[in-house]
């Protein structure tokens, strides 16, 4: 990952280093102003369920493949889920995700399933992204970054009570990943954070800030091209699977060990040419690997960006699960598999 202060379509931060806090839930307006405590108005909670764990991404050849693995730290943790925003983009949410109240039982916000409807026609003025292919301004990634900008500022104006979570974790994450025409693949990063302003004794206003945009594909160029991972919370993360793979850690050189065709994934990550590895093999390498290091029981997503035709499921998140399934080509024959390793 790299920053550079840029108005192109290449890594940028357009809203300063974000600090936040995290929290498994967010208690929304237990504390009274001096008004309400004149009054016998009630309060209101609000708890907001995390959308937690690892994303990994592989730009592979012709297509792009975005894993997703829980990290249940709590009863309500919600498994990040790809988002399909058009034939050729999608967006995975990280943390404040799910909002609800519990007086009512009923969703305030449902951010992942609105999230392909969030789209803003009001650009803030300031510091643009520009496409470098084609020289106008990228609205595309603005317009989805604002759209999720005015609507976590719809939620979270009824926080009152102050939000105290790690330094490290903004209050909300979106991973967007697509193919663009005439420039290819891209990864980006978009950090919300939130500023609160003490009104009074335990009352507090809360704005949500301007995103900062981070790019992460395609790599500067001599960079290695290889997988790109995000985790929330950002604070102790576990070990990226690039790193396990360059560590030899043992449940994975059970699977590179395994067949010949995985062992050729694994070496194409390493030597960062993962746009060499066939999706099919790729597929196969990721689903094993990511089962062999997630926790137990953690539940886990998969999905595709094929070039040519767009979106489609590898392993659908539960409430899809009656969805068709992406079906990776057919490999030959009597070619080696996991279940049957190649005799040397």
């Amino acid at each position: 990952m790299f920053r550079v202060s840029s108005l192109f379509r290449k890594p940028a931060v357009l809203a300063g280093s974000l600090s936040f806090v995290l929290s498994i839930t967010l208690l929304v307006g237990a504390p009274r102003s001096a008004a309400q405590d004149r009054s016998d108005a009630p309060t209101e909670e609000t708890v907001a369920s995390l959308a937690a764990g690892r994303v990994v991404i592989a730009v592979v050849k012709g297509a792009i493949l975005i894993g997703t693995v829980e990290n249940p730290i709590e009863a309500d943790t919600r498994v990040p889920v790809p988002v399909a925003l058009s034939s050729l983009r999608l967006g995975v949410i990280l943390g404040a995700v799910r909002w609800t109240s519990p007086s009512t039982q009923r969703d305030i916000a449902r951010l992942d399933q609105e999230l392909p409807q969030l789209r803003s026609r009001l650009i803030a003025p300031g510091p643009r992204l520009l496409d470098g292919q084609a020289g106008g301004e990228a609205g595309d990634i603005e317009t989805v970054g604002q759209g999720l900008l005015e609507r976590l500022s719809d939620v979270a104006r009824n926080l009152h009570a102050k939000v105290d979570l790690p330094t490290a974790d903004p209050l909300a994450e979106l991973v967007l990943v697509d193919y663009l025409p005439s420039y290819g693949p891209e990864i980006w990063q978009l950090s919300y954070g939130v500023k609160q302003e003490e009104q009074g004794p335990g009352y507090w206003t809360t704005r949500v800030l301007r995103p900062s945009y981070l790019q992460f594909w395609p790599p500067e160029k001599g960079q290695p091209r290889t997988l790109v991972e995000f985790a929330y919370p950002r604070e102790n993360p576990p070990p990226k699977l690039l790193d396990l793979l360059r560590q030899k850690d043992p449940r994975l050189e059970k699977i590179v060990a395994s067949d010949a065709k995985m062992t050729e994934v694994a070496n194409h990550f390493l030597q960062g040419e993962s746009v060499k590895a066939l999706p099919a093999d790729a597929t196969q390498f990721l689903r094993a690997a990511l089962s062999a290091v997630s926790p137990p029981n953690a539940r886990q997503t998969m999905a595709i960006l094929q070039q040519e035709s767009g979106f489609d499921w590898i392993l659908a998140p539960e409430s899809e699960a009656t969805q068709p399934a992406y079906q990776p080509p057919q490999r030959p024959a009597g070619a080696p598999t996991l279940m049957s390793p190649p005799h040397y």
